[in-house]
């Protein structure tokens, strides 16, 4: 559910590929009566590889059809191709400079699998994932776990373990008794009250998670009253942010002052969050013609996150807090988590309050406004111009000094138009037990279970919920992430620090105005599908998520919403109805 500019300091780790033994298994041959003329040896030439292409029809093409006021519309994505030049080297031809090329494509959803078995399962590997990762999936016991195995011919860092096992629980508490009681080897997001618990039990670990993160208070303008912008504005005027962070959030929260957090370069460019006035708040709720308040709901999923740990109470509160202070009844509607993305984020159908927030995937900016705010997402209604606009333009520059008024006018603009309320920037933590060595929380892109060793053959790890699917191209929670992000991989990856690193390319390179990136790929890497690793399946993957015209573009939702905000917009999206 990405901070990558060619001006970022990338750290490089060299991951070592096994060597090729010889064949085992010798055929052992048979000898018959030579021939009295002996024909000259012959020899197979192998197949001339045929590189794959994905051809967006060239940047700014008309798509052929109009808009609501009759204008043509136009391909605004930003690659223009992407090309298998060989075997091992993919060239990514972009439609303008990619600072952040290198972070993006190191966030999981861009994992690669074998273009065949994308295609043997019609684009929809939902419970099937074929990787390159340390595990292979062994199975998927529905409402209960999902085992991996160790990939023995992975050619990095082995597990020590030869089984993972992936275990859910919503209550944070549940997760801290399994791991009390030794069930478990790691837990993501113990809740605020057990924190001292934790750090006073000597079987015990916490594991600080410096994740940039955001929880916010979201409203989907399509549905009145939320259409006015002034309730809107009266609703980010009454809440009491300070109260929230002081009550439910762990040390080291804070309120936020902007969507991003400030540890983001030019996250926080523009004007703060307004403080609390709630006599300012009932004056624009009257002059929207509600004085007396109204009637709503405040969705929420069950799901604890570093950034909302404890979801329901959170929920509680602000309902009381609405009440208190405009007199708005709202009731507390508490969804399943699959349904609950998909109708409050992806699609936007929520026709309330909606509580949700973001962790960062990969280290930079666009990461934060682009995916929320960008013209594409509907998610908080319809999108807005004075939002969307310079993120556009600054998503290019390269410089990000030359980049700061931009993202200073779409900060400045998200204050004024309020889309949602930006409450808190959480501190979060994850923790495990004091016997496993190399435990660790990544402030970037997933933990990577490979490096924990508790000395036993199974290693078990237990975080909030299940996944959605193992599919994650097409997907934007945690969980989901997590789980796939065990078995498939991307071009690059993050270390456990944070640094952005090659992973299935041994380097990426660009040309001198970062539109042009040239991907040289890790050579007799092995899938688990015991297919090798090439250029094709690069191009087939990127096909997948960005191509709405193939018929490899199924997925789970079928939105493929990282693909659609990150790289400006889906090729060969189909005309809207109507």
């Amino acid at each position: 559910m990405k901070r990558w500019r060619l001006l970022a300091v990338f750290a490089v780790f060299a991951l070592l590929v096994a060597a090729c033994g010889d064949d085992d298994d010798a055929v052992e041959s048979t000898t018959t009566a030579a021939p009295t003329t002996t024909a000259a040896p012959t020899t197979t030439e192998p197949a001339a590889f045929e590189g794959k292409v994905l051809d967006s029809g060239g940047c700014g093409r008309d798509l052929g059809y109009t808009d609501e006021e009759g204008n043509p519309v136009t391909y605004g994505g930003s690659v223009d191709t992407i090309t298998a030049i060989d075997q091992y080297t993919v060239e990514f031809k972009l439609c303008g400079p990619a600072p952040a090329f290198l972070a993006q494509i190191a966030f999981g959803v861009f994992g690669i699998q074998p273009e065949e078995h994308l295609e043997a399962t019609g684009g929809a590997p939902l419970d099937n994932p074929v990787g390159t990762g340390p595990y292979s999936l062994d199975q998927w016991a529905r409402g209960d776990s999902v085992v991996f195995k160790r990939f023995d011919d992975y050619y990095g860092q082995q597990p020590a373990h030869e089984t993972l096992v992936l275990r859910w629980a919503t209550e944070s508490a549940g997760r801290l008794l399994e791991l009390q009681a030794g069930q478990v080897d790691g837990i993501t997001f113990p809740g605020t009250e057990d924190l001292e618990t934790i750090e006073a039990d000597e079987n015990l670990v916490l594991l600080p998670k410096p994740e940039p993160n955001i929880f916010y208070v979201g409203f989907t303008d399509i549905f009145p009253p939320f259409d006015d912008v002034r309730v809107r504005q009266a609703i980010g005027l009454a809440l009491d942010r300070q109260r929230i962070v002081d009550t439910f959030y762990a040390p080291g929260s804070e309120v936020a002052s902007h969507f991003t957090p400030c540890s983001v370069e030019n996250g926080c460019q523009g004007e703060a969050w307004y403080d609390q006035d709630v006599a300012a708040a009932q004056a624009l709720m009257a002059e929207a013609g509600f004085p007396d308040g109204f009637e709503t709901s405040i969705y929420y999923r069950d799901v604890t996150r570093g950034y909302l740990p404890t979801p329901g109470d959170v929920a509680a509160d602000l309902q009381a807090q609405l009440r208190e202070t405009l007199n708005i009844d709202a009731e507390i509607v508490q969804m399943e988590s699959g349904e609950f993305i998909q109708q409050c984020s992806t699609f936007g159908q929520c026709d309330g309050i909606h509580l949700l927030g973001w962790t960062g995937d990969y280290p930079h900016v666009t990461n934060f406004l682009d995916f929320h705010f960008a013209e594409g997402n509907s998610q908080f209604g319809d999108p807005h111009p004075e939002i969307y606009e310079p993120l556009a333009l600054a998503a290019r520059e390269p410089d990000p000094a030359a980049a700061a008024p931009l993202y200073e006018q779409a900060n400045n603009a998200i204050r004024d138009l309020v889309p949602m309320v930006p409450i808190a920037h959480a501190g979060a933590y994850f923790a495990a037990g004091a016997n496993v060595q190399g435990a660790h929380a990544t402030p970037w892109g997933h933990v990577q279970l490979n490096l924990w060793d508790n000395g036993g053959d199974t290693l078990v790890f237990m975080q909030g919920n299940e996944p959605i699917s193992l599919f994650c191209a097409d997907e934007s929670d945690g969980e989901s992430i997590r789980a796939c992000g065990q078995v498939v991989e991307g071009l690059y990856s993050y270390a456990i620090t944070g640094e952005v690193r090659p992973q299935l390319a041994t380097e990426c390179t660009s040309n001198e105005d970062l539109s042009v990136w040239t991907c040289s790929l890790r050579e007799g890497v092995l899938f688990h599908d015991g297919s090798t690793f090439d250029a094709n399946d690069v191009v087939t993957s990127f096909t997948v998520g960005l191509d709405a015209s193939s018929p490899l573009h199924v997925g789970n939702s079928g939105a493929f919403e990282y693909y659609d905000y990150l790289w400006g917009g889906l090729i060969n999206p189909p005309a809207p109805e109507g």
